[in-house]
């Protein structure tokens, strides 16, 4: 047997297994076990990791928290007690100093940056992209991870490409020849079907492990779905569990062929850059997509960036204006398996889904809530911050009334001239504390 041969023979053996293993399962939506053995060897190697660090550096039994819990204590007390013990009636130079306290917190940790950075983690996973806080490493704890370097990059990247290479292809050719059909119902199956049987091998493709709860609150035709956002993989991650109507920003690129794809099958709204700054005009289109009772919930992340999965931040309020009944999702990833946060002005899409198949894994929960609906008297703005909030406390994320939008833009003069409003009217007497000391 020539070299030409054997090397068609390992591809023919590695296809079957794929096909046979993983592919026809995800077609059907079961798994063989294989994937639970994994897990139970991967959290036993963990477990035995973190043992092995604290047992080598005694002293060091605290590591450092998540991002959460900051690195410096701050007061979070409002101006007016913040500087009632440092003033009187009147304007004092020693005001000086809480301002300063408070610029010199914003310069050693603000509550926005760090959201848009990796999450931190209490034990090593044996990444290291993640070691920056764990040095302590032993003679055997280093074989290990080289082995685990050995069986991420020379079989689990080679298998997680080829099974997204599939998934890709197959969902790009399937929504291509579904979008020939005229727009019947069984063009709508069609295309459910090969949304969902694509995203289930995209999925296998990141070694996902999916806990969904509360399956009797999944959104329903003609609703709309919105979900806190970590990642372009959360689309995939729900999808996984029912199809859905996507709205978003156009991409370039590999994003950019999906999203075209995607469109010929299913009415997805797409918007260039310029076009999200009418919300007026996106408003009118999602509005023209739920009068359609029978159209899939409409998929929605109202952040309108990535977040980091340790907070929720504020929700644009278009969204809620729309009318129509809203199903909460929240979304929280394991990190310790593997970070699912995509740092979209670092790396771009393809080094991005490098970095996840080369993790050991993508864990995550998913909870359907309740479907929620604007209350009398409730603005557009009340509304997004009630779903937030309920978002928030059910995936046990810190809730932050920040934009998004500041991970590229600058801090508004609205937020500034916020602060000195509040100080001068403590100073001319209209102020909270001058009324108290009256």
């Amino acid at each position: 047997m020539d070299g030409a041969e054997l090397a068609g023979q390992i591809l023919y053996t590695w296809l079957t297994l794929v096909l046979g293993l993983i592919l026809l399962p995800s077609v059907f939506g079961v798994s063989l076990g294989i994937s639970e053995i994994y897990m139970k060897i991967l959290v036993k190697t963990l477990e035995w990791a973190t043992l092995r660090i604290e047992t080598g550096v005694a002293k060091q039994s605290v590591l450092k928290n998540s991002a959460s819990v900051g690195i410096i204590q701050r007061d979070e007390s409002p101006m007016e007690k913040g500087l009632s013990g440092l003033r009187g009636r009147d304007f004092e130079l020693s005001d000086v100093f809480y301002f300063s306290k408070k610029g010199l917190e914003a310069i050693v940790e603000d509550e926005v940056t760090q959201r848009f950075s990796s999450e931190e983690l209490v034990s090593w996973n044996l990444l290291t992209r993640t070691n920056v806080n764990f040095q302590y490493i032993s003679p055997r704890l280093t074989m290990v991870w080289v082995l685990g370097v050995i069986v991420r990059y020379c079989v689990l990247l080679p298998l997680r490409l080829t099974l997204a290479f599939i998934g890709i292809s197959l969902f790009v050719i399937g929504t291509t020849l579904v979008g020939q059909l005229p727009r019947n119902r069984l063009k709508n199956l069609l295309s459910e079907l090969v949304h969902l049987t694509c995203c289930r091998i995209c999925v296998r493709a990141l070694s996902g492990t999916i806990h969904y709860h509360n399956r009797q609150y999944r959104p329903q035709k003609g609703g709309i779905c919105v979900a806190n956002h970590t990642s372009p993989i959360d689309v995939l991650i729900l999808t996984t569990d029912g199809c859905y109507t996507m709205v978003g920003q156009v991409h370039g690129g590999l994003m950019g062929i999906i999203q075209r794809a995607m469109v010929k099958a299913c009415p997805h709204v797409w918007f260039e850059r310029s076009e999200m700054k009418d919300r007026h005009l996106v408003i009118k289109r999602l509005k023209e997509h739920i009068a359609h009772k029978e159209e899939l919930p409409i998929l929605i992340f109202p952040e309108g960036t990535c977040i980091n999965n340790t907070s929720v931040m504020m929700f644009k309020k278009g969204s809620f204006e729309i009318g129509g009944t809203i199903h909460p999702v929240a979304i929280k990833y394991n990190p310790q398996f593997g970070d699912a946060f995509w740092n979209s002005s670092k790396y771009n899409i393809v080094s991005y889904l490098l970095r996840v198949m080369t993790s050991w894994a993508i864990v995550c929960d998913v909870w359907y809530m309740p479907p929620m609906t604007r209350e009398e008297g409730e603005d557009a703005v009340q509304f997004a911050n009630r779903v937030k909030s309920a978002i928030a406390v059910q995936g046990g994320l810190t809730e932050l009334p920040w934009d998004g939008g500041l991970k590229r833009a600058k801090v508004k003069d609205t937020f500034k001239e916020e602060q000195q409003k509040n100080y001068s009217k403590m100073i001319v007497g209209n102020g909270s504390l001058k009324s108290e000391l009256d």
